[in-house]
Order: C-alpha cells, then sequence, then structure tokens
C-alpha cells in the first residue's frame, strides 16, 4: 500500500506537471498568434469589461472615452469585443483597405425577432444573400434612371402636402405648424405611394387608411426604441436563452409582421396580369411578387417584408427626423433661412414650384442639408459592423471577430477638423472644398447606406417647396430647444411648432 501511494502520488504529481506544461505551451502558442500591438483600452472590470463606463447618451461617452484614451480603442462589452473608432483617416481604412474584412454584420438578438432572422439588407452577413438584397434595392429602387422615372410622383406627393399647409393657413393666418408630424406624413405617404400605390394621409383618404398608417408608424417608433435599448444579450450572447426582453419584443414582432403580411397578401390576390405591364408603374410589392414567380426559393415573403421594413424605416422615419432638424436650425438661424429663400427666387423664381431637376442648382440649400447632417446624423454611432479577419486599423492590429463602432457624431464635430464645430454654419461647405470620411453620416464602403441619394431628394425637396412658399418664424422668442432624444436614431426630443405665413407663390399649387 506505501508503494502504491507513493505510484498515486507520482502519478498525480505528473498529472499536475503536464497540466501546467500544456497551459503554458497554449499560452505561449496563443500570445504567438495574438496581434503584437491591439489598440489602447481604458481600466477594465472583470466579466462586465468596459460596460461601467458608458452612460446615455452613448456617442458622448464614446467621445469622452476616446478624447481621453485615444481615437482607436479597444473595448470589451461584456464577452464581445469592440473596435470603437473616431479618427476620419481609421474611418477610411476601414471603408477601403479593410473593407471586406468589415463587410459583415454582428449577430443581435433584436436584430434576429425584428429584422426576419438578420434577412434584411441592412442586418445580413456579407455575401450571396446581402448582395442580391443590395442590388435588387440599387437596381429597381435607387439607381439614377430608376429615381428619375420616379420623381413625378415624389413632386406630386410634395405638392399635395404643402396644400395642406396652405388650406391650414387659410383657416387662421399665421398658422400654428405642429411640423413633426408633418414630416413624418409626408415621408410615409412618398414610402408607401412606391410600396403600395397608396397614400395614408390627405385629402380624399379614407379614416381605416390613416388609422393603420398610425398603426404602422407605432410600430417603427417602437422598433427604434428597441433597437436603442440597451440589452444584455447583445454583451452576453451566451444569455439569449434566458433573456428578460425576448417573449415581449417576439409578442411586437408578430405583430408587425401581420400588417406587412396583409399588404403582400392583399396586392396577391388584387394583382391582374395586366398589372405586369408596364414596370415604370408597377408598385413596388408588384414587382417583387412577379420576381417572386420567376425566383420563389429567393424571393420568399419573408425577404419580401424585410426589404419592406427596410424602406419604412430607413425611407421615412430617418428622413422626416432630419427635415424636422433642419427647420429646427432655420428657425434658430433667420439668417440663413432668408438666403435660401433669395437664392430659390433668384434660381427658380415664383412662377412654377421646384422641381428635382432644380435641386443641383441650389447650392445653399444643399449646404444647410449637408450641415444638418453632420450635426445631427441619423445614426450618431453607425450601425456596427464585425471583422471577418485580422486586420490593422491606425496602426493598431485588430483581432478577427470584433465588432466595429463607429462615432460618426464625434468625428463631425472634431475641433482639429471643423471650425466652430457646434455651431451651424451652411458656408463652410461652400466651394468644391472635399470632407471625405470627416462627413460620414450615411456609413462608406460596401455597407453604406444605399438610399442616400433618395433621402437627400427628398428632404431637399420638400425643405425647398417650404421654403419658396412660405415664411416661418419661432412660435416664441427664445430659441427652438434642440435638446435630443436618442433611440436608435437622434431625434429632436420635443416636437417642433412653427409659425407660417403664406407667400405670393402659393397660387403655384393650384396651378
Amino acid at each position: 500500500t506505501e508503494q502504491k501511494a507513493r505510484m498515486d502520488g507520482v502519478y498525480y504529481s505528473l498529472s499536475i506537471c503536464v497540466a501546467l506544461i500544456g497551459f503554458l505551451l497554449i499560452k505561449f502558442l496563443t500570445k504567438q498568434k495574438s496581434p503584437k500591438k491591439l489598440p489602447p483600452s481604458p481600466p477594465s472590470i472583470p466579466i462586465i469589461g468596459h460596460l461601467y463606463l458608458l452612460k446615455a447618451p452613448i456617442y458622448n461617452s464614446f467621445r469622452s472615452l476616446s478624447n481621453k484614451y485615444g481615437q482607436v480603442l479597444l473595448l470589451k462589452l461584456g464577452t464581445r469585443r469592440v473596435l470603437l473608432v473616431t479618427s476620419a483617416s481609421a474611418v477610411e481604412e476601414c471603408f477601403t483597405t479593410n473593407d471586406i474584412i468589415f463587410a459583415s454584420r454582428p449577430t443581435r438578438l433584436r436584430a434576429k425577432h425584428l429584422m426576419y432572422d438578420h434577412t434584411t439588407v441592412d442586418t445580413a452577413p456579407y455575401g450571396d444573400l446581402w448582395r442580391n438584397l443590395r442590388r435588387f434595392l440599387t437596381l429597381e429602387i435607387f439607381s439614377s434612371a430608376r429615381l428619375a422615372t420616379t420623381s413625378v410622383f415624389r413632386q406630386e406627393e410634395v405638392r399635395l402636402w404643402a396644400s395642406g399647409l396652405v388650406k391650414q393657413c387659410q383657416i387662421k393666418e399665421p398658422a400654428k405648424v405642429e411640423l413633426k408630424s408633418k414630416f413624418s406624413e409626408l415621408t410615409f405617404n412618398i414610402v408607401t405611394m412606391m410600396i403600395l400605390g397608396r397614400r395614408y394621409y390627405g385629402e380624399h383618404v379614407r379614416e381605416s387608411d390613416t388609422a393603420e398608417a398610425a398603426h404602422v408608424r407605432a410600430f417603427m417608433e417602437e422598433t427604434f426604441k428597441i433597437c436603442g435599448m440597451r440589452d444584455v444579450g447583445d454583451n452576453f450572447p451566451f444569455l439569449w436563452r434566458i433573456d428578460f426582453r425576448g417573449k415581449k419584443i417576439l409578442n411586437f414582432a408578430e405583430k408587425k409582421d401581420k400588417v406587412f403580411q396583409k399588404w403582400i397578401d392583399d396586392f396577391r390576390a388584387s394583382t391582374t396580369p395586366e398589372a405586369n405591364g408596364d414596370s415604370s408603374k408597377r408598385t413596388l410589392i408588384q414587382v417583387l411578387l412577379s420576381l417572386q414567380q420567376c425566383e420563389p426559393e429567393f424571393y420568399t415573403d419573408k425577404i419580401i417584408k424585410g426589404i419592406i421594413l427596410v424602406l419604412v424605416l430607413g425611407g421615412a422615419d430617418t428622413t422626416a427626423t432630419t427635415m424636422e432638424w433642419a427647420m429646427c436650425l432655420l428657425l434658430n438661424h433667420p439668417e440663413a433661412l432668408k438666403k435660401a429663400r433669395a437664392e430659390i427666387d433668384d434660381k427658380i423664381g415664383q412662377s412654377r414650384l421646384i422641381a428635382e431637376e432644380d435641386l443641383p442648382k441650389l447650392t445653399y440649400l444643399k449646404n444647410i442639408i449637408n450641415e444638418t447632417l453632420r450635426l445631427y446624423p441619423p445614426a450618431p454611432i453607425l450601425l456596427p459592423r464585425c471583422s471577418s479577419d485580422e486586420c490593422m486599423v491606425g496602426g493598431f492590429d485588430v483581432p478577427r471577430n470584433t465588432t466595429l463602432m463607429v462615432n460618426a457624431w464625434a468625428i463631425q464635430r472634431d475641433p482639429k477638423v471643423w471650425k466652430d464645430p457646434e455651431s451651424f454654419i451652411p458656408e463652410r461647405f461652400e466651394g468644391e472644398a472635399e470632407f471625405g470620411y470627416w462627413l460620414i453620416p450615411f456609413g462608406g464602403g460596401r455597407r453604406g447606406c444605399p438610399g442616400a441619394v433618395f433621402g437627400g431628394r427628398v428632404v431637399a425637396l420638400a425643405l425647398g417647396v417650404l421654403i419658396q412658399l412660405f415664411e416661418w418664424e419661432r412660435v416664441a422668442d427664445e430659441e427652438v430647444d434642440m435638446t435630443e432624444r436618442f433611440a436608435f436614431t437622434m431625434e429632436k426630443a420635443d416636437s417642433l411648432e412653427a409659425i407660417c405665413r403664406p407667400r405670393e407663390a402659393i397660387n403655384l399649387l393650384f396651378k
């Protein structure tokens, strides 16, 4: 027994030695394979990492961290490794040299439930699905030829919308107008006319349609709210199975899905062979259902609903938000409003309404929109991306499977680049100056927003018509409150109200 005990002791000693040698070998090999120069990191806490440093609004917290520790940082948010970039040169590296490496998206529980299991163009991983979705949106909706073809209906929607404002002024002049809802109604009509060939607001619209539109917009608002929440499952993916909000989000997603499925089913039941004739006159759903007949394995109802969802979220809500911020800034800077009106009167006159083909001539109006997007980008933190391989950014080694987060809000307010960055100065965009990756409200590279030109045209046309047809001033002597609220996008905390007086040009609406 003494000999057996001695042998056991030797066995255990050898086991411990082998385990220790194995551990040290793994440590050595891991160290050899690990990046040699990681980006700097703030002090972290075990398990939670750097989560304790983040406060709302998160883009401001990120800027504080970048100011203190560097413009390229490596953060640990729970179990997720995050590369935080607040440098235009580093963003350029990510979106050019490393564009393919950062072309995918990280998985998120909310995207799984809300965005049809990562099958929308903005959440799909890099691959054939994403390429096909992107190609469809580019060719069928956002190409130059398609935008030129569909400009007539956008102009008509803006004209009808402005006519409603004129009638409101005729009841009582000057009129006090709540603009947030007006902008939302316009952009929602434009998007639903494109998707369904039907408007939901304005004269001769059924009460049931307006109620349905309110229902859908409530869904969209809740979607942004949910996407903007900090969720424990995002930072600790292993907790997905015991997620605290999963059931609530799933129930919400099912209600939203029923509305979009009803749209598809209604068109499927009513579409006739004649409706598939002239492609320029077909609605988006008709185009998609036609493609479904040819390629049923790809254009499933799930894919079609995902396309609709992206257009409503990106084409309606974020566009309306930009319009509201632009009007807030113009009301607080009446000299810029006066200058924009003078440009419109000079270049267009008052003999006809502004059309989309006039927009390239209105350079100061374009400057106003650029400056609005600089100060209030729709997504202050660009949609996250995920590295598919190791790479270098800003002279640092970035490990594979690192989430990239770009603080566009901070880059666009960097005092090293922008003179007086917190001020509204549209004139800074005059001339041929190129700002490159210092101005990235729509991202860049392969995953940049495909609808940026479309959204820009809608914003410019609506603002141009408001300036051409009406005199505007603040409701009170005090400046408009610019307090923002961050859900998933940067919104104004309180709805904008303004005093509106028609100009002589309102007669153009009735020609």
